[in-house]
């Protein structure tokens, strides 16, 4: 009998994103995220690309090791990729580019928090769509 083929769900592929962007911001191997969770690389490596499931309990560990609320892995998640469609095949999170992570790690060495918050500030200025008047 062939083996199925069984396609993540969106759902499981955007948590599996949004644990990467954050492993990553903080500088961190799957392999030690995987030790300070009880589980191996390749298993953060599957969760990370939305094969296998993460569990709550996992989930929370994730939260506290990568320092975040739990909801940060939801956050970001286009609402229609909360509803099972077979004919959604690969989601890719817009934030998972090398760009964001490379954002994400200059920000995280800045040690200053004013200079990080006037940073933000000035991008968030910038991103400001122009106002017709």
């Amino acid at each position: 009998m062939p083996k199925s083929i069984v396609t993540p769900h969106p759902v499981d592929l955007h948590v599996g994103n949004r644990v990467r962007i954050r492993r990553r911001a903080l500088n961190l191997s799957q392999e030690v995220l995987g030790g300070e969770v009880g589980v191996g690389f390749q298993q953060i490596q599957r969760y990370e690309r939305g094969e296998i499931r993460i569990g709550a309990s996992r989930l929370y560990a994730l939260s506290e090791v990568l320092d975040v609320p739990v909801s940060f892995f939801y956050d970001n998640m286009p609402p229609e990729i909360g509803q099972a469609s077979s004919n959604i095949t690969r989601y890719v999170d817009p934030l998972a580019t090398g760009e964001i992570n490379e954002l994400l790690n200059y920000l995280g060495c800045l040690e200053d928090t004013s200079v990080r918050k006037s940073l933000i500030n000035l991008l968030r200025a910038i991103a400001q769509p122009v106002q017709s008047s």
